[in-house]
């Protein structure tokens, strides 16, 4: 399969404090990283599951693929093309090869609109008019296992399940290749979380897309996911196939990840392993390898040099100085 989103060296740079305060306080740098050298590539009908705990920038790394948040430094390239350094006017071509699920099904939804007028609003942003909307708007809802009684529907009248697939079908009404989903199964319940996730499972096969998933829930992307990239302060510490990754984590992070995954039979125990310690303050980035403070497997390299990508066999990389697998 051909390589449809490459990313290189990626680096999102966000101000902490106004140029005044860090003239008085003396603070040369005041920045701080919440995407680091990230390096990865989603093939076209795959998906690419990008796994960490809150604040890893995990949606920082999404937001910057759609043109949301301004980049740094590094290349993404869409179908070849560089996004990077794009203007706005530009960028309105590439987003109709875009769609984003935010991670609030209802929120992410105008109050204001009724589904039909939430469907059809990117036709006109993007000033398409060669296409019947009020067909367009039933053949949307249908793909997504809606009647047409939805179109005269207002946000807070659906249900969590019901808002998500109007935000999904709102995401295909262009046709996109690449979908970007932050937390899709946020919010909704064990039963829908599963009725969600084979909609998208379905929906790729039909129009082969590609799926970018945000998430922290391992055991939902683990039955979605072809590949998975593990974040952490920013940095990708490990990427893989999914079932390696799961079957043998190479990353002390990632091993702790995985050990906290509940298991359904009553026999097996959960792991003793976990994480110990809080993440690090962006502002105050640990030394060396930025995980040994919460490290059970530190020694004293890893708290003076930082790792870099190791290749593994079968497709893996890891950033460790001493990898498990």
């Amino acid at each position: 399969m051909a390589e449809l989103l490459t990313i290189q060296g990626l680096r999102v740079r966000f101000r902490t404090v106004g140029f005044v305060r860090a003239l008085v306080d003396r603070d040369a740098d005041p920045y701080i990283d919440a995407v680091l050298d990230v390096s990865l590539a989603l093939r076209e009908g795959e998906t690419l599951g990008l796994v960490g705990e809150s604040g890893s920038g995990k949606t920082t790394l999404a937001r910057a693929v759609v043109g949301l948040v301004p980049v740094h430094s590094g290349s993404i390239h869409l179908n070849g093309r560089e996004l990077v350094g794009l203007r706005e006017s530009e960028y309105r071509g590439i987003r109709r090869q875009l769609g984003m699920m935010f991670q609030d099904p209802v929120a992410s939804l105008s109050p204001r609109k009724t589904v039909r007028g939430l469907l059809i609003e990117p036709f006109h942003i993007h000033r398409i008019r060669d296409v019947d909307l009020d067909k367009e708007a039933r053949r949307l809802l249908g793909i997504v296992g809606l009647h047409d009684g939805f179109l005269t529907a207002y946000a807070h009248q659906l249900s969590g399940g019901q808002a998500r697939r109007v935000g999904v079908a709102r995401t295909l009404s262009l046709k996109p290749k690449l979908i970007l989903a932050d937390e899709p199964t946020a919010g909704l319940d064990v039963s829908v979380q599963g009725e969600i996730l084979n909609l998208m499972n379905e929906l790729q096969k039909q129009f082969g897309l590609s799926y970018l998933i945000v998430t922290h829930n391992l055991p939902v992307i683990r039955h979605v996911s072809d590949r998975l990239a593990i974040m952490y302060l920013g940095r990708l510490v490990e990427q893989g196939p999914t079932r390696a990754v799961f079957a043998r984590p190479a990353h002390p992070y990632t091993q702790a990840l995985v050990a906290a995954v509940p298991q359904p039979d009553p026999d097996k125990r959960r792991s003793e392993l976990e994480l110990k310690g809080e993440i690090p303050s962006l502002r105050r980035r640990p030394s060396g390898c930025e995980f040994h403070t919460r490290c059970v497997h530190a020694q004293d390299r890893c708290r003076v040099e930082a790792p870099l990508p190791t290749p593994l066999p079968g497709g893996r990389e890891v950033r460790c100085h001493f990898p498990l697998a």
